[in-house]
């Protein structure tokens, strides 16, 4: 029930609404910093026609340093690294007598880590920014580990994710805001079907400009013009043909004009072969202006 109603939260709570970055560059010689947990523990998941079905209880859990930095006013460098990234499966129980019938195991070890380069084809201040960015994801995280090959920490194929930006800044009386859209192709390869991505994100700047509160959907759609074998098809968060719908919201306080804390969680409000549970990050950030 509680996950059904933070899905419910999470899709009533989007008023204006990307799913990674904007169209904003980072000024030349500054950038954003941020150091997170990740997370998400589930024992169900979405099957290939979207019903949900139990499974063995199955956690995540990524630490990860994400950064951007403007090499210069249009061209924007990204790097996600989860550098420590942990999967975990709980003992499997008869219901009969109580007993182990298969002992939990664990792995951890690095996750899948992104680049990125992202120009931004509008000057710094412009109305309406228009950006394109391609995206690298390096298979660095182990792809079948335990004693089944079950356990995960990323999917073992490198893809390329084209994505377009757009977005605008505006006033609502004394408070900023924004919102942003994207809209992106993910190329993926070893059998897995390429992806088709949209985002929507919309921010407002709170509590004497100390508190954005940002709401946004991201999604992903199959092709499923691949091998149906490639990746787990059940339980995984790395599963091939993967489709969802996320809600999702976020806090980011500022501290001090530079320091500041995150928070944010997301669900799904529709699955195929995803976890059905809702995932939560808290982080520490640095936003060199």
């Amino acid at each position: 029930m509680f996950q059904r109603f933070l899905f419910l939260f999470l899709l009533l709570g989007i008023t204006i609404n990307l799913s990674a970055q904007g169209p904003w560059a980072q000024p030349q010689g500054k950038g954003f910093f941020k150091l997170s947990e990740w997370w998400t523990q589930f024992d169900e998941h979405f099957t290939s026609q979207g019903r949900t079905d139990p499974n063995l209880t199955t956690g995540v859990y990524n630490t990860t340093i994400y950064a951007e930095y403007g090499v210069s006013d249009r061209f924007t460098a990204i790097v996600n690294f989860p550098f420590f990234s942990r999967n975990t499966m709980n003992n499997l129980i008869s219901e009969v007598n109580g007993e182990t019938l298969v002992p939990g195991e664990a792995i951890n070890g690095l996750g899948d880590a992104e680049l990125a380069a992202k120009y931004t084809f509008t000057p710094q201040g412009a109305k309406v920014p228009i950006a394109v960015s391609l995206t690298l994801g390096l298979p660095l995280g182990e792809n079948a580990g335990g004693t089944q090959g079950n356990l995960q920490l990323g999917d073992g194929e490198f893809n390329q994710l084209l994505q377009g930006h757009i977005g605008s800044s505006f006033r609502l009386g004394n408070t900023n805001g924004y919102w942003a859209a994207l809209v992106g192709v993910n190329n993926r390869t070893n059998g897995f079907s390429d992806e088709f991505r949209w985002g929507l994100e919309g921010g407002l700047n709170l509590a004497a400009q100390k508190l954005w509160v940002i709401t946004r959907i991201r999604a992903v759609h199959s092709f499923f013009n691949g091998e149906t074998a490639a990746g787990n098809t059940s339980t995984s968060i790395f599963a091939n043909n993967i489709e969802f719908i996320s809600p999702g919201i976020e806090l980011n306080y500022y501290l001090t004009p530079t320091l500041g804390i995150s928070a944010g969680a997301a669900g799904a409000v529709y699955g195929r072969l995803v976890a059905a549970s809702p995932g939560y990050t808290f982080g520490v950030f640095l936003d060199v202006k």
